[in-house]
């Protein structure tokens, strides 16, 4: 049943553009996840705003959703408002800097930027997510091949951002508010919404970004699966010391392990795929099932790295 508060935001936001029970499965790469009581389309970062104050000053829970990467949506749904962001305007500046609202997606971005002959995107090619995203994860991947000898991080173009903060007040923030670390930033810990941000980026060779992009599409594509074929969420579990949490569970034997149509994958055993149509208690069934292999055989928790988001 609706609540008051809920029906006090759909009316502030627009019985139009308010949608009801709204399956989530198929705005999450995951493919999984019950309905959202309400679900709000924002197309400009002012309207994510709107959306995440009303939904506040009425006591509505709340989630901004980018590509859907690196979440769990519960069977039962989301009982709130679920805020889809889809605010992409963007401008690419003569002296190399990009602002950006939070809901453009970074693949679009980095084609455009390489037309226009500007590195500093491209090594991100492959990966799912927004701009909010990439901030919130401080997006990385392996510096350009063949040496791949370092891990190269979002935060080395970033230049600021525009954020509206828990206590409800809307400023331009930098790196040193932002508290960049490895799958980390300030935005896992306090609940503040990204908005817009601004990255500096250099001029580049586009035959150098081009061969970055495919030499990395390629590496990626050998050790990842494919989300056309097998939905995934990534990487479900943090690295421990540094060691990678799929070395562990495959170390006890659980590539294709599968409860349901979830399956640890055979290709990279730190992450889990829908092999049809798997619940999100399969999910959870198959996550704990390999943090107790790991803390028999090691000793180590393994520590989830997606968010778990909804009514399980």
């Amino acid at each position: 049943m609706p609540s008051i508060a809920t029906e006090s935001v759909a009316r502030e936001l627009g019985d139009t553009r308010v949608q009801r029970s709204v399956p989530l499965g198929p705005y999450t790469t995951f493919r999984i996840g019950g309905p959202a009581d309400l679900f709000f389309e924002a197309r400009s970062a002012d309207e994510l705003a709107t959306a995440v104050v009303s939904a506040r000053r009425h006591g509505v829970d709340h989630f901004v959703l980018g590509l859907g990467a690196n979440i769990l949506v519960g069977d039962k749904g989301f009982r709130g408002l679920m805020i889809r962001n889809a605010a992409q305007q963007h401008a690419f500046a003569p002296d190399g800097r990009l602002r950006s609202e939070s809901g453009a997606v970074v693949k679009d971005l980095i084609q455009e930027s390489v037309q226009l002959g500007w590195s500093g995107l491209e090594h991100y090619v492959g990966i799912p997510s927004t701009i909010g995203g990439a901030i919130w994860q401080n997006l990385h991947f392996l510096s350009p091949a063949p040496e791949r000898e370092r891990t190269m991080f979002i935060a080395e173009v970033f230049e600021s951002c525009e954020i509206l903060s828990e206590e409800g007040e809307r400023k331009t923030v930098g790196p040193d508010y932002v508290k960049f670390a490895y799958d980390d930033s300030v935005f896992h810990h306090r609940r503040d919404v990204i908005l817009a941000a601004t990255f500096r980026l250099a001029r580049g060779n586009q035959a150098a970004m081009q061969r970055v992009m495919q030499e990395n599409l390629s590496w990626r594509g050998a050790k990842h699966p494919w989300l056309e074929w097998h939905p995934s969420a990534g990487s479900i579990f943090k690295k421990v010391d540094g060691v990678g949490a799929g070395r562990l569970v495959d170390q006890c034997g659980l590539k294709g392990h599968r409860i349901g149509d979830a399956q640890i994958s055979h290709i990279h055993a730190n992450i889990l795929v829908n092999v049809g149509s798997a619940r999100a208690t399969d999910v959870r069934a198959l996550i704990e099932m390999a943090q107790r292999a790991v803390d028999s055989r090691f000793g180590v928790h393994l520590e989830p790295e997606i968010v778990f988001v909804g009514q399980f």
